[in-house]
């Protein structure tokens, strides 16, 4: 009883309000990466002469590189010392970011785009650590401050890489992201702690595992399918949003489409609040509610969708929606094993944006050939199947 009392003491020595908020800035920083090229989208279209699908697919690249980055970076935090682990990522981050901005064909933006996306993995390396050193009656609020941070940093980066796009070029939105990305490797390197790790695995059983995990923990299983659905809405509808407002209906730029980011923001500060609400009713009760969340953003979208407060609202209920869903997907599967963490994180998440990476290729598909209301569409239909298996799981 000792130990463990003195266990908890340590972790929460460990895990103080600092180093909490530093983790939610790290994660905020680093995923955004990954979206400063949906409202660069169509200039980057006119730089290379190419179509909204063309270059719709590099932002689905960019997410399949996280995807892939997650199944082979994400599961050596179990095996791995991981500030170490996450220095080296830094430092590939880096070398993917300035690739972007030297690129000059759409092909070689395609395979810097999946590099950028493959390096981003830092914050799903950060997230398992602050479960791990949480305590249980806590972990909902905790991740979700730190993911409160994350979202932040996907909706803020649109409105960033909007207006440097707008007035700079988005070449320059790549230099100065590679250049942040120096400053926070210098700064985690001083405050991340040294972690041990928490398995002897050899590397290749540790993929294996993840296979067994698939098979044997249904709750993963269902937290997986419900976020790959969220987050397929999510993408598609900002993916979108820059060719919208780019139409003769809105003539507007990406500047505007990166503001729009800033609405979501509210959302995003909710989470805290969704993480306690997750502690207290469960939450399996918070996912329910935050699939209606969404269903009603995409009503407001296709009802209102030409109007800008119709959007404006929308865009607060989407983000609210998908932000709530997943702190109490993480909230559920950071609870199952605390030896399999990273690996049930890569699971979760693998999953979770691959979800994003076909909503973001099916949301400039839907776009280009059956305009808004397509979008719509396919943002209602994941939701009805994310309400079918919500209610048919056990």
């Amino acid at each position: 009883m000792e130990s463990l009392n003195n266990d908890f003491m340590e972790k929460k020595a460990v895990l103080n309000n600092v180093l909490i908020l530093a983790m939610a800035i790290a994660c905020g920083l680093t995923v955004a990466n990954l979206y400063y090229i949906q409202p660069l989208l169509a200039e980057i279209a006119k730089t290379f002469h190419v179509s909204e699908i063309s270059v719709g697919a590099a932002a689905m690249l960019t997410q399949i590189g996280y995807a892939v980055g997650m199944i082979f970076i994400l599961p050596l935090g179990d095996i791995r010392e991981r500030r170490n682990l996450i220095t080296v990522v830094f430092l590939f981050s880096i070398l993917s970011l300035t690739s972007m901005f030297f690129s000059q064909n759409i092909w070689m933006l395609m395979i810097s785009s999946f590099a950028v996306g493959f390096t981003s993995i830092i914050p799903q390396l950060l997230i398992p650590l602050a479960a791990q050193l949480s305590d249980p009656k806590e972990r909902g609020r905790i991740i979700g401050t730190v993911m409160s941070g994350l979202l932040i940093g996907i909706l803020v980066s649109r409105t960033f890489s909007g207006i440097v796009g707008e007035y700079l070029g988005w070449r320059i939105v790549y230099i100065i992201a590679a250049m942040m990305m120096i400053i926070l490797m210098i700064a985690l390197r001083k405050l991340i702690p040294v972690s041990k790790p928490v398995s002897n695995m050899k590397y290749m059983e540790l993929l294996k595992s993840m296979i067994q995990l698939i098979k044997t923990e249904s709750v993963l299983r269902e937290a997986s399918i419900n976020g790959a659905l969220m987050f397929a809405a999510f993408s598609a509808f900002w993916t979108a949003l820059i060719f919208l407002l780019e139409s003769s209906h809105y003539n507007m730029g990406s500047q505007a489409a990166g503001l729009f980011g800033l609405v979501g923001i509210i959302g995003a500060l909710a989470a805290p609040l969704v993480g306690r609400m997750a502690d207290k009713k469960g939450p399996r009760f918070v996912i329910g509610i935050s699939v209606m969340v969404v269903i009603i953003s995409y009503l407001f979208f296709l009802l209102f969708g030409f109007t800008v407060l119709g959007l404006i609202l929308g865009v607060i209920l989407l983000d609210l929606g998908v932000q709530s869903s997943n702190i109490s997907n993480q909230t559920k599967v950071h609870s199952l094993n605390e030896e399999m963490r990273n690996r049930i994180n890569t699971v979760y998440m693998v999953s979770f944006f691959l979800g994003g990476a076909l909503g973001s290729f099916l949301g400039s598909y839907s776009y280009a050939h059956f305009g808004w209301y397509g979008v719509c569409s396919f943002g209602i239909a994941t939701q009805i199947i994310a309400v079918i298996i919500h209610k048919t799981a056990k």
